[in-house]
């Protein structure tokens, strides 16, 4: 079975995002003034094949804990769809 995840890897609220703080700077130079705080993440869409839900929910998170997101810098979550 066919299954589409959606990924989203952000950095933790804790960690100093310098992308963010730059881009609201930029924002602000803009006179766009009524932006708040701004983070910048990944958005990653993978396509699994799998016998179950289950085993592409496992897959997904094995890619984002071993590859995709570096676990002490960032959080992921994601959504699985069937194709």
């Amino acid at each position: 079975m066919k299954f589409f995840a959606e990924i989203d890897v952000m950095p933790r609220k804790e960690i100093l995002d310098p992308q963010g703080k730059a881009v609201r700077l930029g924002l602000h130079n803009l006179h766009i003034d009524n932006v708040g705080d701004v983070r910048i993440g990944k958005h990653i869409r993978l396509e699994v094949e799998a016998e179950s839900e289950e085993a592409a929910t496992s897959t997904v998170d094995d890619a984002c804990r071993q590859l995709l997101a570096n676990l002490i810098m960032e959080e992921y979550s994601f959504t699985l769809h069937t194709a």
